[in-house]
Protein backbone atom coordinates (compact mmCIF):
# COMPACT_ATOMS: atom_id res chain seq x y z
CA UNK A 1 0.00 0.00 0.00
CA UNK A 2 2.95 2.62 1.00
CA UNK A 3 4.51 1.61 -2.61
CA UNK A 4 1.40 2.35 -4.26
CA UNK A 5 0.58 5.45 -2.37
CA UNK A 6 4.16 6.33 -3.51
CA UNK A 7 3.24 5.77 -7.00
CA UNK A 8 0.48 7.51 -6.93
CA UNK A 9 1.42 11.20 -5.25
CA UNK A 10 3.34 12.52 -8.58
CA UNK A 11 0.26 12.27 -10.43
CA UNK A 12 -1.80 13.49 -8.01
CA UNK A 13 0.19 16.39 -7.83
CA UNK A 14 0.33 16.93 -11.72
CA UNK A 15 -3.17 17.03 -11.96
CA UNK A 16 -4.04 19.46 -8.44
CA UNK A 17 -1.13 21.32 -9.32
CA UNK A 18 -0.98 24.40 -11.96
CA UNK A 19 -3.45 26.34 -10.60
CA UNK A 20 -7.55 25.87 -11.20
CA UNK A 21 -8.39 23.03 -13.20
CA UNK A 22 -4.10 22.26 -14.13
CA UNK A 23 -4.56 25.85 -16.07
CA UNK A 24 -1.77 28.34 -15.74
CA UNK A 25 -1.43 31.45 -18.41
CA UNK A 26 1.85 29.95 -19.44
CA UNK A 27 0.89 26.75 -20.46
CA UNK A 28 -2.53 26.55 -21.11
CA UNK A 29 -3.85 27.04 -24.87
CA UNK A 30 -4.77 30.91 -25.59
CA UNK A 31 -8.16 31.82 -26.57
CA UNK A 32 -9.11 35.22 -27.59
CA UNK A 33 -12.68 36.80 -27.75
CA UNK A 34 -13.85 39.59 -29.65
CA UNK A 35 -16.70 41.89 -30.97
CA UNK A 36 -16.99 45.21 -32.90
CA UNK A 37 -15.55 46.71 -29.39
CA UNK A 38 -12.64 45.69 -30.77
CA UNK A 39 -10.03 46.50 -31.05
CA UNK A 40 -10.39 48.73 -27.81
CA UNK A 41 -7.94 51.63 -27.19
CA UNK A 42 -4.26 51.70 -27.42
CA UNK A 43 -2.96 51.89 -23.62
CA UNK A 44 0.59 51.47 -23.65
CA UNK A 45 3.36 50.55 -26.57
CA UNK A 46 2.95 47.21 -27.97
CA UNK A 47 1.37 45.35 -30.85
CA UNK A 48 -1.52 46.64 -32.11
CA UNK A 49 -4.30 44.90 -34.36
CA UNK A 50 -7.56 44.88 -36.20
CA UNK A 51 -10.48 43.04 -37.40
CA UNK A 52 -8.09 42.87 -40.94
CA UNK A 53 -4.98 42.20 -39.65
CA UNK A 54 -4.59 39.71 -35.91
CA UNK A 55 -0.89 38.29 -36.78
CA UNK A 56 0.15 40.23 -33.50
CA UNK A 57 -2.58 38.29 -31.69
CA UNK A 58 -1.24 34.99 -33.02
CA UNK A 59 2.18 36.41 -32.06
CA UNK A 60 1.85 36.43 -29.01
CA UNK A 61 0.24 33.29 -29.21
CA UNK A 62 -3.63 32.84 -29.24
CA UNK A 63 -4.52 29.85 -30.94
CA UNK A 64 -8.26 30.14 -31.58
CA UNK A 65 -10.51 33.81 -31.83
CA UNK A 66 -13.86 33.55 -31.15
CA UNK A 67 -15.74 36.38 -32.79
CA UNK A 68 -19.67 38.03 -32.31
CA UNK A 69 -21.84 37.02 -34.92
CA UNK A 70 -24.98 39.44 -32.93
CA UNK A 71 -26.50 40.38 -30.43
CA UNK A 72 -29.84 40.25 -30.19
CA UNK A 73 -30.90 41.37 -33.78
CA UNK A 74 -28.29 43.41 -34.13
CA UNK A 75 -25.52 42.20 -36.56
CA UNK A 76 -21.73 42.78 -35.89
CA UNK A 77 -20.22 44.40 -38.59
CA UNK A 78 -16.31 43.45 -37.75
CA UNK A 79 -17.63 39.22 -37.72
CA UNK A 80 -16.77 38.42 -40.68
CA UNK A 81 -13.30 40.14 -41.17
CA UNK A 82 -12.18 39.10 -37.61
CA UNK A 83 -12.81 35.43 -38.96
CA UNK A 84 -11.26 35.82 -42.49
CA UNK A 85 -8.53 37.22 -40.74
CA UNK A 86 -7.81 34.44 -37.69
CA UNK A 87 -8.05 31.71 -40.75
CA UNK A 88 -5.25 33.45 -42.39
CA UNK A 89 -2.97 32.84 -39.18
CA UNK A 90 -3.84 29.48 -38.98
CA UNK A 91 -5.84 30.06 -35.85
CA UNK A 92 -9.11 28.23 -34.28
CA UNK A 93 -11.99 29.85 -35.65
CA UNK A 94 -15.34 30.24 -33.24
CA UNK A 95 -18.72 32.56 -33.21
CA UNK A 96 -20.91 33.42 -30.44
CA UNK A 97 -24.44 35.01 -30.76
CA UNK A 98 -25.38 37.12 -27.76
CA UNK A 99 -28.64 35.67 -26.72
CA UNK A 100 -30.90 38.93 -25.77
CA UNK A 101 -34.25 38.94 -24.03
CA UNK A 102 -36.02 40.74 -26.87
CA UNK A 103 -36.47 37.87 -28.86
CA UNK A 104 -37.41 34.09 -29.02
CA UNK A 105 -34.02 32.19 -28.08
CA UNK A 106 -35.14 29.68 -30.90
CA UNK A 107 -35.50 32.67 -33.55
CA UNK A 108 -32.15 34.08 -32.37
CA UNK A 109 -30.76 30.79 -32.47
CA UNK A 110 -31.71 29.44 -36.23
CA UNK A 111 -30.20 33.74 -37.77
CA UNK A 112 -27.01 32.36 -35.24
CA UNK A 113 -26.79 29.51 -37.24
CA UNK A 114 -27.44 30.99 -40.97
CA UNK A 115 -25.51 33.87 -40.27
CA UNK A 116 -22.22 31.75 -39.75
CA UNK A 117 -23.03 29.30 -42.22
CA UNK A 118 -23.40 32.65 -44.48
CA UNK A 119 -19.97 34.43 -42.88
CA UNK A 120 -17.89 30.99 -43.78
CA UNK A 121 -19.24 30.46 -47.51
CA UNK A 122 -18.62 34.21 -48.28
CA UNK A 123 -15.39 34.24 -46.57
CA UNK A 124 -14.16 31.01 -47.93
CA UNK A 125 -13.91 29.48 -44.30
CA UNK A 126 -16.03 26.43 -45.30
CA UNK A 127 -13.24 23.67 -45.16
CA UNK A 128 -13.00 24.81 -41.22
CA UNK A 129 -14.96 24.38 -38.37
CA UNK A 130 -16.44 27.34 -36.42
CA UNK A 131 -17.11 26.74 -32.76
CA UNK A 132 -20.73 27.68 -31.97
CA UNK A 133 -21.17 29.68 -28.59
CA UNK A 134 -23.85 31.19 -27.29
CA UNK A 135 -24.15 33.84 -24.29
CA UNK A 136 -26.74 34.43 -22.62
CA UNK A 137 -28.02 37.77 -20.63
CA UNK A 138 -28.63 38.30 -17.22
CA UNK A 139 -32.20 38.13 -17.14
CA UNK A 140 -32.21 35.02 -18.81
CA UNK A 141 -34.45 31.25 -17.45
CA UNK A 142 -33.09 27.92 -18.05
CA UNK A 143 -36.32 27.81 -20.84
CA UNK A 144 -34.48 30.37 -22.78
CA UNK A 145 -31.19 28.47 -22.73
CA UNK A 146 -32.52 25.06 -23.30
CA UNK A 147 -34.51 26.20 -26.42
CA UNK A 148 -31.65 28.25 -27.63
CA UNK A 149 -29.03 24.86 -27.23
CA UNK A 150 -31.48 22.08 -28.32
CA UNK A 151 -32.42 24.82 -31.72
CA UNK A 152 -28.84 24.85 -32.48
CA UNK A 153 -28.52 21.18 -32.02
CA UNK A 154 -31.53 20.30 -34.23
CA UNK A 155 -30.36 22.60 -36.73
CA UNK A 156 -26.35 21.10 -36.69
CA UNK A 157 -26.06 18.34 -34.81
CA UNK A 158 -23.68 20.24 -32.91
CA UNK A 159 -24.36 21.06 -29.26
CA UNK A 160 -22.84 24.58 -28.52
CA UNK A 161 -20.91 25.76 -25.82
CA UNK A 162 -22.47 28.19 -23.00
CA UNK A 163 -20.82 31.02 -22.04
CA UNK A 164 -22.66 33.26 -19.11
CA UNK A 165 -23.08 36.78 -18.33
CA UNK A 166 -22.72 36.16 -14.38
CA UNK A 167 -25.60 37.63 -12.05
CA UNK A 168 -26.73 36.68 -8.62
CA UNK A 169 -30.58 36.53 -10.71
CA UNK A 170 -28.83 34.04 -13.07
CA UNK A 171 -27.40 31.62 -10.78
CA UNK A 172 -30.10 31.61 -8.85
CA UNK A 173 -32.35 30.79 -11.61
CA UNK A 174 -29.83 28.04 -13.10
CA UNK A 175 -30.01 26.53 -9.83
CA UNK A 176 -33.39 26.15 -9.44
CA UNK A 177 -34.02 24.58 -12.74
CA UNK A 178 -35.83 21.18 -13.42
CA UNK A 179 -33.83 18.11 -13.43
CA UNK A 180 -34.56 18.05 -17.53
CA UNK A 181 -33.93 21.37 -18.16
CA UNK A 182 -30.22 20.85 -15.95
CA UNK A 183 -29.63 17.76 -18.50
CA UNK A 184 -29.93 19.47 -21.36
CA UNK A 185 -27.87 22.58 -20.52
CA UNK A 186 -25.41 20.36 -18.76
CA UNK A 187 -24.56 18.96 -21.88
CA UNK A 188 -23.95 22.12 -23.31
CA UNK A 189 -19.51 23.00 -22.06
CA UNK A 190 -19.37 25.73 -20.34
CA UNK A 191 -17.19 28.66 -20.52
CA UNK A 192 -16.86 30.53 -17.36
CA UNK A 193 -16.51 34.09 -16.91
CA UNK A 194 -14.40 35.15 -13.46
CA UNK A 195 -12.52 38.19 -14.26
CA UNK A 196 -11.28 39.11 -10.48
CA UNK A 197 -10.70 37.34 -7.05
CA UNK A 198 -14.12 38.54 -5.73
CA UNK A 199 -15.66 37.51 -9.51
CA UNK A 200 -17.90 40.22 -11.60
CA UNK A 201 -19.66 41.42 -8.59
CA UNK A 202 -18.88 42.36 -5.37
CA UNK A 203 -21.98 40.70 -3.82
CA UNK A 204 -19.93 37.47 -4.53
CA UNK A 205 -17.31 38.46 -2.22
CA UNK A 206 -14.14 36.44 -1.36
CA UNK A 207 -11.62 34.71 -3.19
CA UNK A 208 -13.87 33.18 -5.56
CA UNK A 209 -12.35 30.72 -7.77
CA UNK A 210 -13.45 29.36 -11.30
CA UNK A 211 -14.65 25.91 -9.61
CA UNK A 212 -16.55 27.91 -6.80
CA UNK A 213 -18.79 29.94 -9.37
CA UNK A 214 -18.97 26.80 -11.01
CA UNK A 215 -20.71 25.24 -8.19
CA UNK A 216 -23.23 27.85 -7.85
CA UNK A 217 -25.28 26.84 -10.46
CA UNK A 218 -25.89 23.53 -9.53
CA UNK A 219 -25.62 22.17 -13.39
CA UNK A 220 -22.10 21.41 -14.55
CA UNK A 221 -19.32 19.16 -12.82
CA UNK A 222 -16.74 20.57 -15.24
CA UNK A 223 -15.67 24.21 -16.92
CA UNK A 224 -14.16 23.83 -20.27
CA UNK A 225 -12.67 27.40 -20.57
CA UNK A 226 -12.14 30.33 -18.55
CA UNK A 227 -12.55 34.29 -19.29
CA UNK A 228 -9.59 35.29 -16.93
CA UNK A 229 -9.03 38.69 -18.79
CA UNK A 230 -11.59 40.88 -19.10
CA UNK A 231 -12.60 44.77 -19.65
CA UNK A 232 -15.23 47.08 -17.31
CA UNK A 233 -16.22 50.03 -18.98
CA UNK A 234 -15.78 53.24 -16.99
CA UNK A 235 -15.87 56.52 -17.86
CA UNK A 236 -15.58 55.82 -21.70
CA UNK A 237 -12.75 54.16 -21.22
CA UNK A 238 -11.72 50.31 -21.17
CA UNK A 239 -10.43 49.17 -17.89
CA UNK A 240 -8.29 46.07 -18.26
CA UNK A 241 -9.47 43.65 -15.18
CA UNK A 242 -8.01 40.24 -14.76
CA UNK A 243 -7.67 37.26 -12.31
CA UNK A 244 -4.46 37.45 -9.92
CA UNK A 245 -4.01 35.72 -6.37
CA UNK A 246 -1.37 33.95 -4.93
CA UNK A 247 -2.76 31.00 -6.10
CA UNK A 248 -3.38 31.78 -10.02
CA UNK A 249 -1.74 34.44 -11.82
CA UNK A 250 -2.41 36.38 -14.95
CA UNK A 251 -0.72 39.82 -16.54
CA UNK A 252 -2.88 42.90 -17.34
CA UNK A 253 -2.36 42.44 -20.98
CA UNK A 254 -1.94 39.51 -23.38
CA UNK A 255 1.66 39.16 -24.12
CA UNK A 256 2.90 42.80 -25.53
CA UNK A 257 -0.47 43.52 -26.62
CA UNK A 258 -1.08 47.27 -26.83
CA UNK A 259 -4.94 46.88 -26.25
CA UNK A 260 -6.50 45.29 -23.59
CA UNK A 261 -8.27 42.41 -24.82
CA UNK A 262 -10.89 39.59 -23.46
CA UNK A 263 -8.44 36.49 -22.64
CA UNK A 264 -8.97 33.02 -21.80
CA UNK A 265 -7.81 29.70 -20.91
CA UNK A 266 -8.39 26.55 -22.29
CA UNK A 267 -8.62 23.17 -20.00
CA UNK A 268 -6.31 21.32 -21.48
CA UNK A 269 -3.89 20.41 -23.97
CA UNK A 270 -3.48 21.93 -27.97
CA UNK A 271 -4.72 18.68 -28.82
CA UNK A 272 -7.38 18.44 -26.51
CA UNK A 273 -8.48 22.29 -27.60
CA UNK A 274 -8.69 21.00 -31.44
CA UNK A 275 -10.89 17.66 -30.15
CA UNK A 276 -13.30 20.09 -28.60
CA UNK A 277 -13.50 22.53 -31.32
CA UNK A 278 -14.12 19.54 -33.85
CA UNK A 279 -16.73 18.23 -31.10
CA UNK A 280 -19.12 21.25 -30.78
CA UNK A 281 -17.92 23.18 -33.59
CA UNK A 282 -20.00 23.55 -37.28
CA UNK A 283 -18.54 22.78 -40.53
CA UNK A 284 -20.47 24.42 -43.57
Amino acid sequence: MRFLLASLLPLLLCQCGGGFGGTSVKDSPAVLNVSGWDPKEVQRSGDRYSQYNVSALRRNGAVALIARSAKGPLLDDKFGAFLASADREGMLLGAYHFVTMDQDPVYQADNFVNRVGAIARSRGLSRKKILLVGDFDTKSTPDRLVRFIERVENRTGVIPVVYLENSAALRTSLSNASPAQKRVIRRAPYWIALYGPAGTERSMGGDLTPDGLMEQYGIWNRWEMWQYGGVIWQGGRSNAKHYNTSRWRSPRYFGNMAHPMERNVFRGSEGDLRAFWNRHGLGV
